[in-house]
């Protein structure tokens, strides 16, 4: 996948401003996901999820395994994992009044 890049900040700031992308990243918080799983958990379509996954993986937000005929999908345990829980505790402490955030 090509994502034209002017600035690495661009690519990584811009792949998390997406609602389906955080959700796909919010589904895989706790465990790896195949992509029906995911689509369950986020309520989105397949092809939905599918397209999101490939950006997310070339960023390497997530990591992909093969386990038999599925493909699991993992957070980046080093890196996103602690951005994400870091975005969790700021949007309780300052946003959660402001953008009613749960």
């Amino acid at each position: 996948m090509k994502v034209p890049l002017k600035h690495p900040y661009r690519l990584f700031f811009g792949t998390l401003a997406n609602q389906y992308r955080l959700d796909i990243i919010k589904a895989l918080k706790d465990s790896p996901k195949s992509v029906s799983q995911i689509c369950r958990d986020t309520g989105c379509s397949q092809p939905t999820v599918s397209h999101n996954l490939r950006r997310l993986e070339h960023c390497g937000f997530v990591f992909v395994q093969p386990n038999g005929r599925q493909r699991l999908y993992s957070l980046n345990q080093e890196t996103i994992k602690p951005l994400l829980d870091a975005m969790y505790r700021h949007t309780e402490k300052y946003c959660k009044k402001i953008c009613k955030v749960r």
